[in-house]
């Protein structure tokens, strides 16, 4: 019988795009893919969160300051960096809030961050042969709890596009990540006290019988990232979160 040997996917020298790369997962993918060797470039509004962040991440890393949601900028700024070969959007700017009295302009803006400027963003860069996008979503999109109702819309809304992409960018792979609870700086805000109960709470209900870490989706994208033949997916990266 014959074996055929194959080389594992590498993505040592390749051009790499984070938008969100300034903190949280997006942060920790920079990190790991800095360590395997790409070049990566990180986006996000705050120049200062950016320059911040590139101190964390080993080798030469460029910085993009970047606003998704001006679609015009979007396009500018991947005409000046010409083609990549992934790009990777998990940063966004959302909100939570009952349906009935969250103001409409929250809930627009939650789209307008999350589904808006993921759309421009694909459609604004230029790829190499053998490129990927690696798309965000969330448990809420299948999972929804009350008080989440923008957040789960625009959930489902990223994972439909993720896969209608990669039918028609295919041979360009686009996939999507789904996190579920995962201890990142968007808890910052709450008291530690409350924080961690809350994760504790989440941990014990779940059968990985603990949160997420920002390390995790990391390895979910770089996975993603690798492989060139997973496209139109949804990888959930939520402990188990869907199954009860």
């Amino acid at each position: 019988m014959t074996t055929h040997e194959t080389k594992p996917s590498t993505l040592a020298g390749k051009r790499i795009v984070v938008i969100g790369g300034s903190s949280g997962m997006g942060l920790a993918t920079a990190q790991a893919a800095a360590e395997a060797g790409a070049k990566v470039i990180i986006a996000s509004r705050s120049a200062e969160k950016l320059d911040e962040a590139r101190k964390q991440i080993p080798g030469r890393v460029a910085v993009l300051p970047l606003d998704v949601t001006d679609a015009a900028a979007v396009q500018e700024a991947f005409g000046q960096l010409g083609p990549i070969d992934h790009l990777v959007v998990s940063g966004s700017a959302t909100s939570a809030g009952e349906f009935r009295s969250q103001p409409l302009r929250d809930a627009r803006a939650t789209f307008e961050s999350k589904f808006w400027g993921a759309y421009s963003a694909v459609r604004s860069a230029q790829f190499n042969a053998g490129g990927s996008v690696v798309l965000f979503s969330g448990v809420f999109s299948r999972r929804p709890a009350p008080g989440y109702v923008a957040m789960a819309a625009v959930n489902g809304a990223i994972e439909s596009l993720g896969r209608a992409l990669a039918v028609e960018l295919a041979p360009l792979r686009v996939n999507v990540v789904s996190p579920g609870m995962t201890d990142t700086p968007a808890y910052a805000g709450m008291p530690q006290a409350q924080r961690e109960g809350m994760f504790a709470a989440v941990a014990a209900h779940l059968p990985a019988r603990r949160i997420g870490r920002p390390a995790d989706l990391a390895a979910a994208v770089l996975h993603l990232l690798g492989n060139g033949y997973v496209t139109g997916t949804v990888l959930d990266v939520d402990g188990g979160a869907l199954l009860v």
